[in-house]
């Protein structure tokens, strides 16, 4: 047994953490180019320079997502935490954090379509601007 270690030992691979982890991400981009994705939106964050950050949660797990500035100026309804959708885009790692995470190409809400959304989201913001008042009605 200690002459089957030796060889094992003599054969040893040591990688880098900046290897293995350009290894992992070529396995994760080859296996998962393109997938849809179900789940919750929470700890979102609309940062300074345009990127959507958030996470997508079911009942068992969470996975870290990024909709970057280029993809969500076209976006018809408000993106914020709890609200149910379905996501498609691309899974890779994001080297510096060693963390792998879903790069969303495109989001749509669940159950309810985009523009929907969109329309039932601004008669909200004019209702709490107060322009559905009665006082503002004219005969």
């Amino acid at each position: 047994m200690l002459m089957l270690a030796k060889n094992v030992e003599n054969k040893k691979h040591i990688y880098t953490v900046s290897e293995l982890t350009r290894k992992i991400r070529t396995v994760l981009e080859g296996t998962f180019p393109a997938v849809w994705i179900e789940g919750e939106i929470s700890n979102f964050i609309h940062h300074t320079s345009g990127h959507m950050y958030f996470s997508l949660k079911d009942d068992q797990s969470v996975l870290s997502a990024v909709l970057f500035k280029n993809v969500n100026k076209d976006l018809k309804f408000e993106l914020k935490s709890g609200l149910q959708v379905i996501c498609f885009g691309r899974i890779s790692l994001y080297g510096k954090r060693g963390q792998y995470q879903l790069y969303v190409d495109k989001i749509e809400p669940k159950g309810i379509g985009a523009l929907q959304m969109a329309f039932e989201q601004l008669k909200e913001k004019l209702r709490q601007e107060g322009l559905f008042s009665p006082a503002r009605k004219k005969p």
